[in-house]
């Protein structure tokens, strides 16, 4: 999708679309043709709530001209997002291959949070489908937006953030793995200025990590571990650590998974994917802020040499954990990853992503992502940029009692608790391997990287959650 900005209207415009506030009469059309929007508007029971749509024919030279009447809402930068994904869903298989925007007079930011709603509506993914109906292609390949284009440069790297992060949760597994994760990432980022670092599983022997390697030594795909170190910031300025779980797929390994729903587990690698697309953002848009993003790369599978429940292995970090569950591999994962980024580079906080719990989909659905966190002023901080972006979070409870929940009889840990307050034992195991004074938050994602019906910046299928609310993060508390 093509987004361009203009200063003026053009005159020649087949498609026209017109941003409406609640409860204001619909306005934007020359020679008495307000009176035929405010019928149209009736007639369709449109009142300008967020994405609604109304459309309407209008007389124009010897043809037509299509209007397109979409709801701001009460004219938030939030409402003008949504109008804009109204406005790609709705023309974006339907013929038209270019539409006019006319945001005369829009702040700049509701400017960009609109074009920023095109573009990212617009995202689909058709790779290997060979035999799609010419009406079920996409023809929208252009929006202008007649508007202040002085805020768009962010909102476009963020864009293109959310884009890798959907193609990696996308692409089938037989397609994307541990190795050809990190050709892909490293390929989009590639020019951007970021200090990379490939961990193959001989230096993660070396690194003693064991918790991760024990999740994918049933593999014949072997793990990787990916950072990219992004330096925006001052020279003494604190370093900021992403880490996200990335298990290309989850069959559960020996304590396999049931079949019906098997093929979703492609997208159990949605924290490592939200990070990479932040990464991409940031340096992208050139953040003046030191952040690494570390994602572990791992595939679980039930092979004869596969880990198995009862099994004890040594942790980065000398801690030992007992393997009750082996399709609770996240943690294992990410337990090293946070353990490494902290003996390597030192970061003042930690915010890591995990599709880590179905107990989260439990306890939030599809609405909210779970997050737990050792510091208040983190957690806090990390609520107010899901709120801004949309990528909203709750927050939920540590506390010793929980903790106690996973201490086992012959190690110094177990990877599970009882059944009880899953995800909340999920963060407790991954607390245990932060150090003393580092500000840490976990977000259990599990239910928001996929979504079965469309929303309003997504069609059916990955979200790219994450991206926006780290962007947002990093925007508002990193950078100098």
């Amino acid at each position: 999708m093509q987004i361009a900005f203009a200063a003026q209207r053009p005159a020649d415009a087949a498609v026209l679309a017109l941003p409406i506030r609640q409860g204001a009469a619909p306005t934007g059309l020359i020679e008495g043709g307000d009176a035929l929007l405010a019928a149209a508007a009736t007639a369709q029971r449109f009142a300008g709530e967020a994405g609604s749509v109304a459309e309407v024919y209008v007389p124009q030279g010897e043809g037509a001209q299509r209007v397109l009447l979409l709801g701001v809402g009460d004219g938030a930068d939030a409402g003008f997002e949504r109008a804009g994904g109204a406005l790609t869903a709705r023309l974006l298989t339907s013929g038209a291959a270019d539409a006019v925007a006319d945001l005369s007079g829009v702040a700049p930011l509701a400017a960009a949070r609109f074009a920023a709603g095109v573009a990212q509506r617009a995202w689909r993914f058709d790779e290997y489908r060979t035999k799609l109906p010419e009406t079920q292609k996409p023809t929208l390949a252009r929006v202008t937006i007649v508007g202040d284009d002085a805020d768009w440069s962010g909102r476009e790297a963020v864009t293109k953030g959310l884009a890798l992060a959907r193609l990696l949760a996308t692409l089938p597994p037989n397609i994307l793995y541990p190795e050809s994760f990190v050709e892909r990432v490293l390929a989009a980022v590639d020019g951007l200025g970021l200090e990379v670092t490939v961990l193959g599983e001989r230096e993660l022997t070396d690194l003693g990590a064991g918790a991760l390697l024990g999740v994918s030594q049933g593999s014949r795909r072997e793990a990787r571990v990916l950072a990219l170190k992004w330096l925006g910031g001052a020279a003494d300025a604190p370093l900021t650590a992403l880490v996200g779980k990335g298990v290309t797929f989850d069959t559960g390994g020996i304590s396999i998974k049931p079949a019906a729903g098997m093929e979703d587990m492609k997208w159990d690698m949605g924290g490592a994917a939200a990070v990479a697309g932040a990464m991409l953002s940031l340096a992208t848009r050139k953040a003046k802020a030191n952040v690494i993003g570390v994602m572990g790369l791992v595939e679980n599978m039930p092979d004869g040499n596969a880990q198995r429940p009862g099994d004890v292995v040594t942790s980065m970090s000398g801690q030992t954990i007992e393997v009750i569950n082996t399709d609770a591999e996240g943690r294992l994962v990410l337990c090293d990853c946070i353990t490494w980024v902290q003996n390597t580079h030192k970061p003042v906080r930690i915010v890591d992503l995990a599709t880590l719990t179905g107990a989260m989909i439990v306890s939030l659905g599809n609405e909210y992502g779970g997050l737990f966190s050792n510091d208040d002023a983190l957690a806090d901080q990390l609520l107010t940029a899901g709120r801004a972006t949309g990528d909203k979070l709750w927050r939920f409870p540590l506390a010793d009692a929980y903790d106690k929940l996973i201490d086992s009889p012959i190690a110094d840990m177990k990877n599970v608790g009882p059944r009880g307050a899953g995800s909340i034992t999920a963060a407790q195991f991954l607390k245990r391997f932060v150090d003393d004074g580092v500000a840490w938050a976990h977000l259990d994602i599990a239910g928001m990287v996929w979504a079965d019906k469309d929303g309003a910046t997504w069609a059916k299928g990955a979200t790219g959650y994450g991206v926006r609310v780290l962007d947002r993060f990093v925007a508002d508390v990193c950078e100098q």
